[in-house]
């Protein structure tokens, strides 16, 4: 993690410019506890997740009461943590005014310190250890940070205050990205949720509240059975077997990250699957039917269903829904435990919704679309957040 060069230690990376050895400095030189008290004003919290928030902007109900007189202030750049949970990451510096509960201690830094900077290095796995170590209390749901301990603790810091800064503003930029991409991943799945909830008829209804234009025909109820047929086919050991994955179609068996093992002398008993075909397993009643993203073979223990002139894209989203894994498919489970499974003849009895092709691949390409967006700020979220991960081991000592 750090290079040594005799008794000095310096980061990984380092913005340009920076050459000098960062110091060893002891927490209680660069802040002092604030007792400040007040009552009128915004209500701050702590948490691991958000660090300093306002509490109106949480979901849990605030209620002080008479207690609020008691309540310590906090100005901006002002680091806050929880003395129980510190141990546990519950530290930041504030960008906000405000007030905090008495069990929360306050530390106003003086003039050496970039709080932004000490935002990210307060909450360094090596310190958290410290805290721990240095916290009074028999277990860890009693330990209790006092301000004294927290003094006594020895950090890493650059001199150049320049340097804190360039580093606390590299990562509240990188921490924006990610909020940013959170809030549109979360927005996108709401979306999905709601349409999915609007473009399908419910309550024995004939007609969705929301169509393309262009469809007014009333929507059908037909049996599964009648749309799909289980399909058998056999001896193609030339075919690559593949791996199914939960929720994310199949992949290649060579190239799946699971790395199953398997007898490929057997492969004259696995089924053929093509590309749409919806395969059904063993626990297809608790996340629905997959659906095949390749040409392949699977286990012969699998049933494997073809449509009929149907949009395999359109069905997916029915067979992954709650509506039909709970309601239309649950009947059809047998079995206890570990021991359930599907009946394939009932489960062919069940009366599912069906439009016209061409409406059915309208609705199935809105969905593979925002399916797409979704997944694009999944990988753009885990992206950043190994960035961050990274960044935080390498650019602190």
């Amino acid at each position: 993690m750090v290079e040594q060069h005799g008794k000095t230690l310096v980061p990984q990376i380092r913005f340009a410019g920076f050459t000098d050895p960062w110091e060893q400095r002891k927490l209680g030189e660069l802040f002092e506890e604030s007792d400040e008290r007040a009552s009128d004003r915004e209500i701050l919290s702590v948490s691991v997740a958000n660090g300093i928030y306002p509490a109106s902007e949480s979901d849990r109900e605030t209620n002080p009461g008479a207690s609020l007189a008691n309540y310590k202030i906090v100005h901006f750049g002002d680091v806050v943590y929880n003395s129980m949970r510190m141990w546990q990451g519950a530290v930041d510096a504030s960008r906000y005014d405000g007030i905090v509960s008495p069990a929360y201690v306050v530390a106003r830094p003086n003039s050496e310190v970039y709080a932004r900077f000490f935002a990210r290095l307060l909450r360094q796995p090596m310190l958290l250890k410290q805290y721990q170590q240095v916290s009074q209390g028999n277990s860890k749901d009693t330990q209790v940070l006092k301000f004294d301990d927290f003094a006594s603790i020895g950090i890493s810091m650059p001199a150049s205050e320049n340097e804190q800064c360039q580093i606390g503003a590299f990562f509240d930029r990188l921490d924006s990205l990610i909020t940013l991409h959170q809030r549109k991943y979360d927005k996108l799945c709401v979306l999905k949720k709601s349409m999915l909830d609007k473009m399908f008829p419910k309550g024995g209804s004939l007609y969705p509240e929301i169509r393309f234009a262009g469809f007014t025909d009333p929507w059908e109820q037909r049996k599964l059975g009648e749309l799909f047929e289980e399909h058998s086919e056999k001896d193609r050991d030339d075919l690559p077997a593949l791996t199914i994955i939960q929720g994310g179609g199949t992949v290649h068996r060579d190239e799946s990250k699971r790395n199953l093992q398997f007898d490929r002398s057997s492969l004259s008993n696995y089924k053929v699957v093509d590309t749409g075909d919806f395969i059904v397993h063993l626990r297809s009643f608790e996340g629905g039917l997959e659906k095949a993203t390749c040409y392949g073979l699977v286990s012969p223990a699998y049933h494997i269903f073809r449509g009929k002139n149907v949009d395999s894209d359109f069905y997916y989203l029915y067979f992954r829904s709650k509506r039909f894994i709970d309601v239309d498919l649950k009947p059809h489970v047998y079995g206890i435990r570990d021991g359930r499974s599907i009946d394939i003849e009932g489960m062919k009895t069940i009366f599912i919704p069906w439009t016209n092709l061409a409406e059915q691949r309208q609705i199935g390409a809105f969905f593979d679309r925002l399916n797409s967006l979704i997944t694009l700020h999944q990988r753009k979220l885990e992206l950043l957040r190994n960035i961050k991960k990274s960044m935080l081991d390498k650019m602190f000592v």
